[in-house]
């Protein structure tokens, strides 16, 4: 208890499992905890120490180590440093081996295969902000620089499983942070030195500068970066040569998508659990790489047409060889997750059977490439030099491991024969004494005249003679020693089997430490071609990807959008590919609509039209069919061509924010500032029911003032505006690049029929009694709101009358003709019309 106890002062917030014999046991007040968590018995030590104490076996780690990291915690793995008999009475020396953080984990019980595993860190200095990612896992390596908002905007991108940070900045990290639930983790100041930090980063890269990377200027990002470095190598004692580049996070090249219009659109998860997300649409990945790599396409759409088009020529080169894509995908489902197995492999912590795999995936690996350079495709055959040559590397572990090699190398019959005349020799002393065991049990079987004379083996006694005790003891020879009596058998040993015993244990234990030499050496030669893999895995993972796409495309008949530099967007019947999706599912015919926005005359459309019409279904439409475009993916139309976008703004749905005392309208408010304060010229706006959080008359003029902004800006964004304020309709008079536009509804027998078709002309009804009366509300609430609604237009109506007639009437007044008395008169004839009937 003292040895753990000076181990747990050096790491307080830690919970530390302690290697005792073949237990990690878990004391105090962290014995509580993981005992709640992992739903084991938690006991005490004894009457002496008395501290609460839970445990489990130390070869079930891999089933409780996922449970406590997924729990948010940081563990130290405190292990046995030396080896003695259990004779010897002494304290064995202990260490922490290993700490695992939910940042810093290659564990695959714990990771996530699709998703990435990132460690953040974040270095502040007055209003600017250092920033790095790092998985470990994977390898990747990327940092960046920027304000409050840039932050936020990273690492909802990056979603990292554990932000570093320095001591004495701890406010203003949580106050960047907004409330965001990520575990935390401070460092001392010194981490974050710039000078030690550029130093360490070089070396590690094994480069003089980092100007090679782009990376030199970035002053504060090299000061998260380094403290990663410090983090991961020299606090969490992992190995990081895989990690030999680091790439900066450069926003420009991306369609800058907000966090909160990201969300809006429903790409990669929704507030609803049941929803159907862009990513399961799109996602028909096989390998784990690709998964990941599609994951990060959809979050950072390009904005590089040249590249675009790269990837779209990939994608219609699979569609027109439909065979040569199928052949690559069942190849892709042999392949393993390359990039994490080169980590565990760096990390020294990869077993005969990750080995194994990385064999079947190198395996297939070169067979896609094969694939490829055959298919008598310019495109694809150069997809397939690509693929570095991996032939040296496969035949080596083909050579070197058994096919049915064992998870653990203590089962030994890991390396093939021929490899080493000493182990084969070793293996067949174990192989020569097991036959002269069954030799003397054959003997011992005459001799004795017990035919039922066993010889087993176990880890007590070893091997042992074993026989029914109904037999005649006299048959039983002196030499016998007695070891134990069960219910129906007796057990014996002898001193013949006993040196077999010795000659074969020791045998085995030569074999291990060949194995582990052979295994070793191996390891060392695979370290040496991380580089190469990694690059492979990089290559497998766009073709896993752009496959995954070919086959969307081809099952929901997605076309291929034309991409220029022009500010317009024509989309001709285009589809939401959620929406498509579940009611083609369901047998039901899509109701395709056209979008054709231009600066020059068609800027602005304010669309209007009846609840549950399908407004917003038309603006998410029009947005995830640019973001697919973006990403070089085919997308859900009968034709498009699209002005290549820099941003996209989506402000949709009511949502509030209770924790900072934010109403709904005040977030509303928030978002749309965020639009309309970072406008550029190919930004695509699109807003929906803005205003509808307070009075009528606040929103309708919030909402026209914010469209009068728009349409006068100098940069004339594209805008889609959803409203039920159908007096919007009147900016079409007043401002030339305004279109009205409103959903077609059908009223039949009193029944409304929602076509779901946008049609070039605003609405003047909403019908939201009839959506309240399909929700259900009762019959007289129902009623009485027709009657209300009349009242109301019945008023309005009248009020309009007056207007007009006043309207008409001071139109054709004469003011130069007009006397002092007249004017009086005419102001007496007007109150008139406005006397109360």
């Amino acid at each position: 208890m003292k040895q753990y106890n000076e181990i747990k002062k050096k790491f307080p917030q830690t919970i530390v499992l302690f290697k005792v014999g073949d237990f990690y046991e878990i004391f105090g007040k962290d014995a509580i905890q993981c005992s709640k968590i992992l739903n084991i018995v938690l006991t005490k030590r004894n009457k002496k120490y008395s501290i609460e104490l839970a445990g489990f076996p130390h070869h079930s780690i891999n089933n409780y180590l996922p449970k406590l990291i997924k729990s948010g915690l940081k563990i130290a793995i405190c292990d046995e440093l030396e080896t003695k008999s259990k004779k010897d009475k002494v304290i064995l020396n202990r260490g922490v081996t290993e700490i695992i953080t939910p940042g810093v984990i290659t564990n695959s019980e714990v990771l996530e295969s699709k998703q990435n595993n990132f460690l953040c860190s974040i270095f502040y200095k007055s209003q600017k902000n250092g920033i790095s990612f790092l998985d470990i896992s994977t390898g990747e390596f990327l940092i960046g620089e920027g304000n409050k908002n840039y932050i936020n905007q990273m690492i909802n991108n990056f979603s990292p499983k554990e932000i570093i940070y320095a001591k004495n900045q701890k406010k203003e990290i949580k106050y960047i942070l907004n409330n965001k639930k990520i575990p935390l983790q401070s460092l001392d100041n010194c981490l974050f030195d710039f000078n030690s930090c550029y130093k360490q980063l070089s070396q590690h890269l094994r480069t003089n500068s980092l100007k090679g990377f782009n990376v030199h200027k970035l002053f504060l990002g090299i000061s998260s970066a380094g403290a990663i470095l410090a983090y991961v190598c020299n606090i969490c004692n992992y190995k990081i040569r895989h990690i030999n580049s680091i790439k900066r996070i450069d926003l420009g090249k991306y369609l800058n998508i907000e966090n909160f219009s990201f969300e809006n659109l429903e790409i990669k998860s929704s507030k609803n659990e049941d929803a159907i997300t862009l990513l399961k649409i799109l996602d028909f990945t096989y390998t784990s790489m690709g998964g990941r790599l599609i994951n990060k396409w959809l979050r950072f759409p390009l904005k590089n047409i040249k590249k675009i088009k790269s990837r779209q020529k990939i994608l219609e080169e699979f569609l027109k060889r439909n065979q040569v894509g199928q052949s690559i995908r069942n190849k892709l489902k042999k392949i393993y997750d390359l990039e994490r197995l080169t980590g565990k492999i760096v990390n020294l912590k990869s077993t005969p059977y990750d080995l194994l795999i990385l064999k079947k995936t190198l395996k297939s690996l070169i067979e896609i490439k094969g694939i490829l350079l055959k298919s008598k495709s310019k495109k694809l055959s150069k997809l397939g030099y690509k693929i570095i040559d991996c032939n040296k590397i496969y035949q080596t572990l083909e050579n070197i491991l058994f096919a049915d090699a064992p998870k653990n190398i203590n089962k030994g019959n890991v390396i093939k024969p021929g490899i080493s005349k000493e182990l084969d020799k070793f293996r067949n002393v174990v192989t020569s004494r097991e036959q002269t065991i069954l030799k003397i049990c054959e003997r011992e079987r005459r001799n004795t005249g017990i035919n039922n004379l066993k010889i087993n083996f176990n880890n007590i006694f070893g091997y042992y003679i074993e026989i029914k005790r109904i037999i005649n003891k006299k048959n039983i020879p002196n030499q016998w020693i007695k070891k134990q009596t069960l219910a129906n058998v007796e057990r014996y040993i002898t001193e013949e089997l006993k040196n077999q015993e010795l000659k074969i244990k020791l045998a085995k234990e030569n074999i291990k430490k060949i194995e582990n030499k052979i295994l070793e050496d191996l390891t060392n030669f695979l370290v040496e071609k991380i580089d190469q893999n990694k690059h492979n895995a990089k290559i497998i993972a766009k073709i896993d990807v752009i496959l995954s796409l070919t086959q969307v495309a081809k099952t929901y008949n997605y076309i291929c959008p034309k991409l220029n530099k022009s500010f317009n967007i024509s989309i001709k019947e285009g589809r939401h590919p959620v929406i498509d999706f579940q009611i083609k599912s369901n047998e039901i015919l899509y109701v395709s609509n056209d979008i054709s926005l231009k600066r020059e005359n068609k800027q602005i459309f304010i669309i209007t039209g009846p609840n549950m019409g399908g407004k917003s279904a038309i603006l998410r439409q029009t947005a995830i069919i640019i973001l697919m475009a973006q990403i070089g993916s085919y997308i859900p139309a009968k034709y498009a061509e699209i002005g290549i976008r820099e941003q996209l703004f989506i402000r949709v749905g009511a949502s509030d924010n209770i924790s900072n005392g934010e109403s709904t309208f005040m977030y509303e408010m928030n978002e749309t500032a965020s639009i309309l304060n970072n406008i550029s010229e190919r930004s695509l706006i699109i807003l929906d029911e803005i205003g509808r959080g307070t009075s009528t008359y606040d929103g309708i003029s919030i909402a026209w003032a914010i469209i009068e902004f728009l349409h006068n800006h100098p940069k004339k964004p594209l805008v889609l505006f959803a409203t039920h304020y159908h007096e919007l309709n009147h900016m079409m008079k007043y401002y030339k690049r305004i279109r009205n536009f409103s959903l077609e509804v059908k009223e039949k027998n009193k029944t409304l029929i929602y076509t779901r078709k946008l049609l070039p002309f605003g609405c003047k009804k909403s019908y939201g009694i009839n959506v309240a009366k399909l929700a259900g509300i009762p019959n007289m609430i129902i009623k009485r709101a027709h009657k209300i609604l009349r009242f109301f237009e019945k008023r309005n109506k009248s009020l309009n009358i007056k207007y007009n007639r006043i309207k008409q009437f001071v139109w054709k007044l004469k003011l130069n003709k007009l006397t002092l008395e007249t004017s009086r008169a005419i102001l007496k004839k007007i109150k008139h019309f406005f006397k109360k009937q």
